[in-house]
């Protein structure tokens, strides 16, 4: 009931205003997202480099309402792509991109904007020297994301993809990614969604979970198992040990501000640790579902609030 609340109240323009309007809100926040501006995305991104990370760089923005503002979103990864080529972190820094941003719900020619806007950003990914990664919102816009991924894939084949283990669908779409070149990000996923499209009970979705993450791991695609539960993380290393799989030929991914201590383990271990870095002032929706996720993290926002002074 609590985490329907909370991704409710992260749509929710009035809930918007008053968690924004919260004294300690942003500094908060600042635990969860690297700042509003590029510079500070870039100055964060050098800072968790040098300790061993990779990255991946998310520019917040969803639900784009025109079609000038998703072009500016494109853009704004266009900048954000050149200054990690400028500063030569892209070796170790790619970005993720929500269609929604760069168009995907726009009421007139939304998925032909939207793909047009991923392809310019891809396109400046290249030229850079790094990858992109196409971020998954709820199911009613799976369909359409894989299928601007698949489009996308014709020209830029190392274009990654996120797919969802408690969606009933995502086993299968494992195994058709699952090809060689092709990169998946495998989360449990964050939306409330219905019983007729994905599992509700938290066993059922660490067991879809399980059974995608064999179905990565026996492909000859490349892994990237987004997780904070220990369970899963240690089950993860076993099966790429079953496979023959080197450190190299798969990824752990985790949020920026959770478990840091285990990102470090792993980093020590020789495994490669990417971090989802998401930065801009368009970090509501992103907070709100980062709350619903883990009691840890409301309860760290609740404390807060109680000794604000």
């Amino acid at each position: 009931m609590l985490r329907a609340t909370l991704l409710a109240a992260s749509r929710s323009p009035q809930s918007r205003k008053l968690i924004e309007a919260l004294p300690p809100t942003r500094a908060i926040v600042k635990r969860f997202v690297a700042g509003d501006s590029l510079d500070e995305a870039v100055t964060v991104t050098d800072e968790l480099v040098g300790a061993g990370r990779r990255i991946t760089l998310d520019h917040l923005g969803e639900d784009t309402s025109d079609a000038a503002q998703a072009a500016a979103t494109a853009e704004a990864y266009e900048h954000l792509l050149a200054a990690l080529k400028e500063t030569g972190l892209a070796d170790r820094a790619e970005v993720s991109v929500k269609l929604s941003a760069v168009g995907q719900f726009l009421p007139r020619d939304g998925e032909r904007i939207a793909l047009e806007n991923a392809r310019r950003i891809c396109a400046a990914a290249a030229d850079a020297g790094t990858t992109v990664t196409l971020d998954m919102e709820d199911h009613t816009t799976t369909d359409s994301t894989l299928g601007i991924a698949r489009e996308l894939r014709r020209d830029y084949p190392w274009l990654g993809v996120v797919l969802q283990a408690y969606l009933h669908r995502t086993e299968a779409d494992c195994a058709e990614f699952a090809a060689a070149g092709s990169r998946v990000r495998l989360c449990k996923g964050a939306y409330k969604e219905p019983e007729s499209v994905a599992f509700q009970k938290k066993s059922e979705v660490d067991k879809a979970y399980i059974r995608c993450l064999k179905v990565l791991m026996a492909g000859e695609g490349y892994p990237m198992v987004a997780s904070h539960d220990p369970r899963i993380i240690r089950i993860a290393g076993q099966l790429a040990q079953w496979n023959g799989r080197k450190s190299d030929s798969f990824e752990y991914q985790m949020l920026y501000g959770i478990r840091p201590e285990e990102q470090q383990r792993l980093v020590d271990e020789g495994a490669t640790m990417r971090i989802y870095l998401p930065y801009g002032n368009e970090w509501y929706g992103y907070f709100m579902r980062r709350l619903a996720e883990r009691p840890a993290n409301l309860a760290f926002f609740l404390r807060a609030l109680a000794t604000r002074d």
